[in-house]
């Protein structure tokens, strides 16, 4: 092979490489997948009965039941060893997984929602709600 086709097949080669892994990026890119997670943390009014902060679960088992809620998990804080950064002065807490962002705020809005936090605010003193969005 001559010197000046080896240099042409070595370009085209070099650049159908670059074409096929740019098409590859675009196509990974687009299939990323986005999961919405609403992370919510309690401190219940330390006046409750152990039957009334038993009680309080019934509200993440209502939550269960909302349309758009794909997974909920609660619970109370973890025995860890206490360190700088560790903060389990929460009571309960809870995450909820969701398909998209707008699912996450139409749940918000519902009305069984709405009735939940009204039966249920009287419990506790304080409430964080933190939403992230996990890519992969």
């Amino acid at each position: 092979m001559k010197r000046k086709d080896f240099i042409l097949t070595l370009g085209t080669a070099g650049v159908m490489s670059f074409a096929s892994t740019s098409l590859m990026a675009k196509e990974k890119k687009a299939k990323t997948k986005k999961v919405y997670f609403h992370y919510l943390l309690f401190w219940l009014k330390p006046d409750l009965s152990a039957e009334q902060v038993e009680e309080f679960k019934q509200f993440f088992e209502g939550l269960k039941k909302l349309p758009y809620v794909k997974n909920v998990r609660y619970g109370k804080p973890a025995a860890s060893s206490p360190r700088a950064v560790l903060d389990n002065s929460f009571t309960y807490n809870a995450s909820m997984e969701f398909a998209t962002l707008e699912e996450l705020e139409a749940y918000g809005k519902l009305p069984g929602h709405l009735a939940l936090v009204a039966k249920y605010k009287p419990y506790f003193e304080r409430m964080m709600v933190h939403d992230t969005v996990y890519e992969f």
